[in-house]
């Protein structure tokens, strides 16, 4: 073995340690800072408060809570979601997805239920199908769907549609 083939096998081999080794020389990625920290838990907290609201808000309609206390215990949610969006607020340099302004923080509150609610009731409106209504929707696509298939070209075994008289791929004529 001559010395130019040493020193290439050699060069290779640098070379592949510094490739495999450049992770854990170079600090990659950025380090999360206290701030980081607490925007998260704000975020955290601040969507267990509309959790509740929704859940308070859902109870009060079953009748699960006095009249008497749905008042005073909405207004705390309330008062603990507009508190938390107001630290975020001044937390966040970037406009935070949840928008600015203290002063509308219960109406932003409302707004983030009132989405919510909206969702769960469409949920639960898909959820509470009937069979029976189920079934006839899988059998009027089905219908709808053979009335427009007419299978495939014998040719190239592409599909084709009942109002093709030739194949829209390989021009076949279909009797």
């Amino acid at each position: 073995m001559d010395i130019g083939a040493i020193f290439f096998t050699l060069a290779v081999i640098t070379l592949v340690g510094m490739y495999v080794g450049q992770p854990y020389i170079q600090q990659r990625g950025r380090r999360a800072t206290q701030e980081d920290h607490e925007i998260s838990a704000l975020m955290a907290e601040y969507d267990r408060a509309v959790n509740s609201l929704q859940e308070l808000d859902f109870d009060n309609a079953l009748g699960k809570i006095p009249a008497e206390d749905y008042p005073r215990q909405r207004a705390e949610l309330l008062a603990e979601g507009a508190d938390l969006l107001r630290k975020l607020d001044t937390l966040t340099p970037s406009p935070s997805p949840l928008g600015k302004g203290g002063r509308d923080a219960e109406r932003r509150i409302e707004a983030a239920v009132a989405s919510r609610r909206a969702d769960a009731s469409a949920n639960r409106a898909a959820a509470s199908m009937d069979d029976d209504d189920l079934e006839s929707m899988i059998a009027s696509r089905r219908k709808s769907h053979k009335e427009k298939s007419a299978g495939f070209c014998p040719k190239c075994g592409k599909p084709i549609m009942v109002s093709d008289r030739f194949c829209p791929s390989c021009g076949k004529a279909i009797n």
